[in-house]
Formats: C-alpha cells, sequence, structure tokens
C-alpha cells in the first residue's frame, strides 16, 4: 500500500509540473500573435501571467497532496521513497531538471520552509550534465557555400512570421556590409548556425544563433527585429559582440519569451555563444526563474566551498528598509527587511514585499535589478563577520534563528552586485562622470516611460554594471506613474514664506515636485554642471506629466538593449 502511495504522490507532482508548463508554453507560444498585431498591454500582461503560473500550481499540488496523506507525509522514509520514485519518472523526461525545481518547491511549500532535508530536495540534479533532445532541431545550418548575403536572405526566408518585409533586399545588403570584414578574414566559407525559435520581448523579436569559422571559434549573431507602424518588418541591428549580446540577456531585464520545450539544450547553446553568462542567469533570461534560482543556489554552494572569506554588511550607505550584506568574493548581494523603519518611512513589511513582487512582474527596461526570493535560508554561522552579525541581530532579529552551527534567515532577496552610484562617482573620471550621469538620468527616463516612479532617487539607490550601466535597486518607495501628482512649487505668499522650516503650500501623499531634485540630488558642482546639461527636463513637471499622458494613451516607448551606435539607418 505504502509503495502505491508513493508512485501516486510522485505522479500528482509530475503531472501538477505538467499542467504548470503546458499553460507557461501555450503564453510564450502566443508572443508572435502579440507582437505581429502590435498589442503591447497584451505582451505586459502575458509576462505578468506566466510568472504567476507557477506558484499557482505548487499550491493546487501541494493542497492535493496534504488532502491525500493528511499527516503520514511527515515521515522520513516515505518522503525518500517518494523523492526516488520522482527520480524514476524523469529518466527520459525533456524538463526533468525543471521538474525537479517544481518537487523542491511542492516539498518546502509543505512544510512552510521549515525542518527542509537537504536529502530529500533536488540540491543537486539527479541527472547532471543531461542534455535531452528537442523534439524537432534546436538550430537551422546555412552551409552550402553560397554567398553571404545568400545565406542571410535564407536566414530571414526561414523566419515564421506572417508580416512582410519592409524592405528585405535594404536589411540583407546592410547585414552583410556588417559581416563582411568577418566573413573575408576567414580561410573556408563559415557556417551560419541559428535558433529556430525567434525570442520575443516587449516590442520586439530576436533571431539568435552564431556564425562558426573553421578553426572551431565562433562569434553571436543576434538580428533584432522590429515592426513599423504599417504591420511590415524590418531589421534593426547586427550584434556579433560578445558583450553586446551579454547585455541583452542582463538581470535588469524582463524574460524572454522563446518556445522552449527542452529548455536544457536551450541553455546549452547559449551559453556557448555567451560563456560570461551562468546557468542560473539563462535559465531565468527565458522565464525559467524558479529553475534559475535553484541554478543560483547550486553556484552559491559551489562558491562556498571554493572559498574561505566571511560574510559582511555590503559597502555603502545602509538602507532605511533593508539591510544589505555580502560575501567580497562573490557577485550578489543578499538583502534582508528591517524589523522597524526609520521614521520617515510609512511603510509595512508587507508593502515592501509586494513593491518586490511588482518589479518581478513588470518591465524593467533594463533599469531594475531582478531579485531571487528565499525562505528558511541557511548560512554556516562561522562564515559571518562579528560586527555582521552583530547589525542583523540589532537590525532584524525577528528575521534570524542564529544556532551555534547556523545562521537561519526567515526571508531573503539576492541581486547582483554593483557599484553604488554615489560612491562610483566620487572616484570616476570626467568621461565616466559624465557616462554615469547621463546614464542615471536616462535611467529615471526609461523607468517613468516604463510607468514607474522611482520615489525615492537618491544616488545611494543606483548602481552601476560592469558594462557601466545604471540600474534601479531600490524598491520600496516606488509607485506607478499614473498614480502620482507632478506640480510646480507654488510662488511664496509673503517673503518670509521663503524662510519658513515648513512649506506654504499643502503637500498630498503622492504630490512631486520635480524642481526640488535639484536641492536633494545635486549637491557635487560636477554633476549639477553635467545633470543640467544633460537632463535638465527632469526638472519640469511638464515633462513627466506628459510622460503619464503618453502612459495613459497606451503609448510605450522604445527601449533599446542595445547603443544607438548599432542601430542601422533606415
Amino acid at each position: 500500500m505504502a509503495a502505491a502511495m508513493e508512485q501516486l504522490v510522485a505522479h500528482t507532482i509530475l503531472q501538477g509540473f505538467d499542467a504548470m508548463y503546458g499553460r507557461f508554453l501555450d503564453v510564450t507560444g502566443g508572443a508572435q500573435e502579440r507582437f505581429e498585431s502590435q498589442d503591447w498591454p497584451a505582451v505586459q500582461q502575458a509576462l505578468k501571467n506566466r510568472i504567476s503560473f507557477y506558484d499557482h500550481h505548487v499550491g493546487l499540488v501541494t493542497r492535493q497532496i496534504t488532502i491525500m496523506l493528511g499527516h503520514r507525509y511527515a515521515n522520513h522514509t516515505f518522503l525518500m521513497a517518494v523523492k526516488n520514485a520522482y527520480e524514476d519518472l524523469l529518466l527520459d523526461y525533456p524538463r526533468f531538471e525543471i521538474a525537479e525545481s517544481f518537487f523542491n518547491s511542492v516539498y518546502c511549500r509543505i512544510f512552510d520552509h521549515r525542518h527542509i532535508n537537504r536529502d530529500k530536495l533536488f540540491v543537486h540534479s539527479s541527472q547532471e550534465g543531461r542534455i535531452p533532445s528537442y523534439p524537432t532541431a534546436l538550430t537551422r545550418l546555412y552551409n552550402t557555400g553560397a554567398g553571404l548575403p545568400t545565406l542571410i536572405e535564407r536566414v530571414l526566408d526561414d523566419t515564421p512570421f506572417s508580416l512582410s518585409w519592409e524592405n528585405k533586399a535594404r536589411d540583407i545588403h546592410t547585414i552583410s556590409q556588417h559581416l563582411a570584414s568577418d566573413w573575408q578574414a576567414a580561410t573556408s566559407p563559415p557556417v551560419i548556425e541559428m535558433i529556430r525559435e525567434p525570442f520575443f520581448r516587449n516590442k520586439a523579436a530576436y533571431l539568435i544563433g552564431r556564425i562558426r569559422f573553421n578553426d572551431h571559434a565562433s562569434i553571436p549573431l543576434v538580428l533584432p527585429v522590429l515592426t513599423t507602424p504599417a504591420g511590415t518588418l524590418y531589421i534593426d541591428a547586427c550584434l556579433c559582440n560578445v558583450d553586446d549580446v551579454s547585455i541583452l540577456f542582463g538581470f535588469a531585464r524582463s524574460y524572454f519569451m522563446v518556445y522552449a520545450p527542452a529548455p536544457a539544450a536551450l541553455v546549452r547553446f547559449l551559453r556557448e555563444l555567451i560563456p560570461n553568462k551562468t546557468k542560473a542567469e539563462l535559465y531565468t533570461a527565458i522565464g525559467c526563474q524558479k529553475h534559475g534560482k535553484t541554478e543560483l543556489y547550486r553556484e552559491f554552494l559551489h562558491h562556498l566551498e571554493h572559498s574561505d572569506d566571511k560574510f559582511v554588511l555590503a559597502p555603502g550607505i545602509k538602507g532605511m528598509v533593508m539591510s544589505v550584506f555580502t560575501l567580497p568574493s562573490y557577485d550578489f548581494v543578499f538583502k534582508i527587511i528591517k524589523d522597524k523603519f526609520a521614521p520617515q518611512k510609512d511603510i509595512s513589511h508587507a508593502v515592501v514585499r509586494e513593491k518586490y513582487r511588482l518589479v518581478k512582474e513588470h518591465d524593467r527596461v533594463g533599469r531594475m535589478a531582478d531579485t531571487q526570493e528565499y525562505r528558511q535560508f541557511s548560512f554556516d554561522r562561522h562564515r559571518f563577520s562579528d560586527a555582521l552579525l552583530e547589525e542583523l541581530l540589532l537590525v532584524a532579529p525577528s528575521a534570524l534563528t542564529v544556532t551555534d552551527e547556523h545562521v537561519i534567515i526567515k526571508h531573503l532577496y539576492t541581486e547582483r552586485r554593483m557599484i553604488p552610484f554615489n560612491m562610483y562617482i566620487e572616484h570616476a573620471n570626467d568621461d565616466d562622470l559624465r557616462h554615469a550621469v547621463d546614464e542615471y538620468g536616462n535611467a529615471i527616463k526609461q523607468l517613468a516611460a516604463a510607468n514607474i516612479f522611482p520615489g525615492d532617487m537618491l544616488f545611494k539607490n543606483f548602481g552601476v554594471t560592469r558594462h557601466k550601466r545604471v540600474v534601479f535597486y531600490d524598491y520600496d518607495e516606488i509607485s506607478y506613474m499614473t498614480e502620482m501628482h507632478f506640480r510646480h512649487i507654488p510662488p511664496p505668499r509673503y517673503p518670509e514664506d521663503e524662510m519658513a522650516a515648513e512649506p506654504w503650500y499643502s503637500v498630498g501623499v503622492n504630490d512631486v515636485f520635480p524642481e526640488e531634485f535639484r536641492t536633494f540630488l545635486l549637491i557635487n558642482p560636477k554633476v549639477r554642471a553635467l545633470f543640467n546639461e544633460l537632463h535638465s527636463d527632469l526638472f519640469d513637471p511638464a515633462y513627466w506629466q506628459q510622460l503619464q499622458q503618453n502612459i495613459q494613451d497606451g503609448q510605450f516607448e522604445d527601449v533599446f538593449p542595445y547603443g544607438q551606435r548599432h542601430r542601422f539607418v533606415r
């Protein structure tokens, strides 16, 4: 009887996963239609829907198993047998790695993330290194020895789009000109290899592949496809540099919609294109963010095994809502919500968590760092510096359980580590300072155009990436642009008004006075001069009001994940 129940529970979990991933693929499969019909609101809604499927189905399966078993599932022998039965079901399964993460989620949900034993989870994959085959070929090869323009034409002809090209001959010529130097330097005809399925995100589709040379070297080949107002297609750029393609898959961007019945094979190909990206980053980028979380944890454990430094408070000004710590040798930071906030922060823990959820589901336009959320995260106590442990016990004692061997944090966020913007500009040379100030202004503008008002725009809440992009990472005060009220400061009634400690005018909860940005942001004279030159429109309420009107009118700004210099002239 017990063996039959173990099999039934294992089948129930896998069936729940199949239902979830089926819906995931259905929504993903609709990306082309949304792109071709230019239904940009539907694009944003589909992103939110797809993210919600995972937790919804984990909840369904958890309730189903709890009803089936009552309290009998707490037995160690039974749970190990369920895991073993589940492993057997995954032996020839094309999405085994995502299904293992789903099993982990169900197990943790049943036990409310408490008393978790690693041997009952897929901390490491049961099929490490196995790459399942695609139902059809993942890529298509173009190696007939024909000239470059002919091969590019075949690449465009093989796309699944139903729309016609605005000027295909022009695009073929422009791409060929762009690739000519690499092509002519090859000692024998190169081969183009393209992923069959386009990648969709926001208002663009991306044709992604590589050019393979006879010496086994290769370069990425990414062709962004956009639509004209008339409903035709055109190629906007040609990206062949690893760093440019890495930015395309960056941690501050929304997840791609790409039809991936066997994600491991797709991720392996992408890692060959952009080897500086980890499996965690790439699984997350294609929308399998929950498995990306699993891979990130595996990478974290591997890093701990090969390092001996201690966790310390992250450099920079301490936050009023979050306490942030890091491992100096590690590329991520860990964020924990404080028990009590500074008096000027009139929000609750639930509101903070909701802000982070909003960022996860919203279009981040390359300007908001993605986060992963963990419950009951266990660290080895000996890796914590005394100063850090003392600080965390002071500001967030309710979130910590400290034993002789472990520090267990009830609710934790991880986020890519960046150089705080305020620290970066202190040491930047003139060229880097100008670039950073321009990036900071562009970050605010692009967030606003995407219907996000950062709220607290102090420099300490922004970071600088290794590609020198400025990214926002403090979310406790973000709001939708459409909720804000941008106003001019009324003129003083009397001369004494300007000397008063309190404003002479009423201030509503959502009132914003852009003219004040100069006062609290631009203390450094060099920064003030650059900001006045590059982004003085941000001080004008009319600028913000126009953005609000654009959002209300359904206008979606173009935000390109590559520089203007890459865009083709049409």
